[in-house]
């Protein structure tokens, strides 16, 4: 395994900021002028922009620091921007529990992204030092990985996620009485002298916690690609940033991929695996690559050319 290297400059480390906070923004700006509203199209051209966003990040990554480090970026980008697909799916689940208007979906997704660019950092942080100081931690993380694999396939339709038993809600609950309506876009709300929260913030507190529950797959999965604070920071944050777009397109075409969660376990069985074996065989970036994107293109192709009988 390679060392652990923040060797970036400080140059990049601002422009990533300048450019995360100009998308943030923006997206931002055009999602609430629809309302949540927003059509497959327009989602579907609006995750292509923050794709297109990575892709150029990746080449000034390239120009500046070399074509090892822009293809870890990319390596984690398209890992991690792939697992967030199955986490997309879990939020489309707690946003039909919850029954949250399409007005306020921005709004909640908005909150979940700003708490995930806080906490991913904590979490890419520790992983970093804990490889660093420990090297036996990377064989945890790969047995973390092969574990959640192997549990996503043998996953039975029964055994989905619920809101209802999301011990974040239970924990809320703990502290606050729940309104069972909404009331605008606040969080809170008093009636006779007494704090109410409101499902918006329920739902915020669960998305937030599913994130945590998916950070703890997908970090390692980055990890197996390259210990550089920078480049795994910057490739989750970016496949991040462009969540609440991706949300607004599955949420249009839910079902249509049904091999995908395959595919996303073999994504982490590959990576899991890698670690495991990170001290005997190298995997080239280029070769890790390649197989990660070539296993999501046969779980999409192989869902539209193949999709599964549905049961009446």
């Amino acid at each position: 395994m390679e060392p652990v290297s923040t060797s970036v400059s400080v140059g990049l480390w601002i422009a990533f900021w300048v450019v995360v906070l100009a998308a943030l923004f923006v997206d931002l700006t055009v999602l609430n002028k629809h309302h949540g509203k927003v059509s497959i199209k327009e989602a579907g051209l609006m995750v292509c922009a923050w794709i297109s966003l990575a892709l150029v990040f990746g080449g000034a990554i390239w120009l500046l620091e070399g074509s090892k480090h822009a293809l870890e970026f990319y390596t984690g980008y398209v890992l991690e921007y792939s697992l967030s697909v199955d986490n997309m799916f879990v939020f489309i689940l707690i946003f039909g529990y919850f029954a949250i208007p399409h007005e306020l979906q921005p709004k909640a997704l908005l909150w979940g992204v700003l708490g995930a660019v806080v906490l991913r950092f904590l979490f890419i942080f520790l992983g970093v030092k804990l490889i660093s100081l420990f090297s036996w931690t990377i064989y945890v993380f790969g047995a973390l990985l092969i574990f959640t694999a192997l549990k996503m396939l043998l996953q039975k339709e029964d055994d989905k996620f619920d809101p209802q038993n999301s011990a974040a809600l239970k924990i809320l609950q703990k502290f606050f009485p729940l309104k069972t309506d909404y009331h605008g876009e606040n969080f809170f709300v008093v009636e006779k002298a007494k704090r109410y929260a409101t499902p918006l913030l329920a739902a915020v507190v669960v998305i937030e916690m599913s994130d945590l529950i998916f950070a703890v797959d997908s970090i390692p999965a980055v990890l197996s690609i390259t210990q550089d604070t920078f480049l795994v920071y910057s490739s989750n944050i970016f496949a991040i940033i462009g969540l609440r777009s991706l949300y607004f397109l599955l949420s249009g075409m839910a079902g249509k991929f049904p091999y995908l969660k395959y595919g996303i376990s073999v994504i982490l069985f590959f990576v899991g695996v890698k670690m495991l074996l990170s001290h005997v065989v190298h995997v080239p970036i280029v070769l890790s690559l390649g197989i990660i994107v070539s296993i999501l293109a046969v779980s999409v192709l192989a869902s539209k050319m193949f999709p599964p009988e549905r049961q009446n």
